[in-house]
């Protein structure tokens, strides 16, 4: 398939989805709305909603049935975003290639902004078509889970109290799992759930999800390492700086390339059950590995 022409098409739904989800940058409070919509609309990929409108392809369902998850999904990404940047935690000043939204709109904006996105992406997820083998409330409950203290949130928490002190390889790879891999897991389940997944279905979506979160972030930190400021639209060599747990800093570059593709390989055997509607599903597990910014 052309992936670069699918993925182009799908950004385009996407942020057409998301541009109705949104109160207008007129809407009073004109600041908050505005700075909601500055970090939404500053230019990312789309990975997790893509993923989940693939997700629900996969089993044989209708993306647009996904799309509210799917911008759900988003919104999550970019609050987390939002928020990870700010002075008490990451402290950067750059996120795609733009000034964060505390740098724009001042720290107390920047965080109603994640705010407003993290509490906004559950009215959207809310008016998701409910499907015979997953009612309305599943979908809510879902997310709520991936975002919480126990996945998203407690990755969060245990990567910021690792900086500056040695951390176990079983550490780093909670670390992972759950600041990265939960949400992207996540999307391919809630997607699965759009389509109607059978169990069986759900739990392969959910091992590819799974997988797949845990190599983009090994490759995010491969990264960190090997690429420019300008190539990655944020600081380069911050997880150094910060003296953070990383694949790299543990076992080395090449150990580490060599674990993210022990992950995508486990990701390809999840999928290869969906046959040709799961070929998205692989070409980004394939893509992601070999990516170089």
């Amino acid at each position: 398939m052309d992936l670069k022409s699918h993925l182009a098409g799908r950004l385009k739904l996407v942020d057409a989805a998301l541009n109705r989800a949104l109160p207008s940058e007129s809407t009073r409070p004109a600041t908050i709305h505005k700075a909601m919509r500055y970090s939404l609309f500053a230019g990312g990929k789309r990975l997790r909603p893509i993923l989940v409108l693939a997700a629900c392809e996969a089993v044989g369902g209708k993306a647009k049935n996904a799309m509210p998850a799917a911008c759900a999904v988003e919104m999550i990404h970019t609050y987390s975003l939002i928020h990870d940047d700010l002075p008490a935690m990451d402290n950067d000043d750059f996120r795609r290639g733009k000034p964060t939204s505390h740098r724009v709109f001042g720290e107390g904006i920047a965080i109603l902004a994640g705010d407003g996105l993290l509490t906004q992406a559950f009215e959207v997820i809310a008016q998701t078509r409910p499907q015979p083998r997953h009612r309305a409330a599943a979908f809510v409950a879902e997310l709520a889970r991936a975002a919480g203290s126990l996945e998203l949130i407690a990755g969060q928490v245990e990567d910021l109290e690792g900086e500056n002190r040695q951390v176990s390889f079983d550490d780093l790879r909670y670390i992972h799992e759950h600041k990265t891999a939960a949400l992207i897991r996540s999307c391919c389940r809630l997607g699965a759930m759009a389509g109607n997944a059978t169990p069986a279905q759900l739990k392969a979506l959910t091992a590819y999800g799974h997988g797949l979160g845990v190599a983009f972030q090994i490759i995010d930190d491969i990264l960190d390492v090997t690429a420019t400021s300008e190539q990655l639209g944020k600081t380069a060599g911050k997880d150094v700086a910060a003296k953070k747990a990383t694949y790299p800093s543990l076992l080395g570059l090449e150990k580490a390339r060599a674990e993210a593709a022990r992950w995508t390989e486990s990701t390809l055997k999840a999928v290869a059950r969906f046959g040709k509607s799961g070929g998205t599903l692989r070409a980004l597990a394939d893509h992601l590995l070999k990516r170089t910014y």
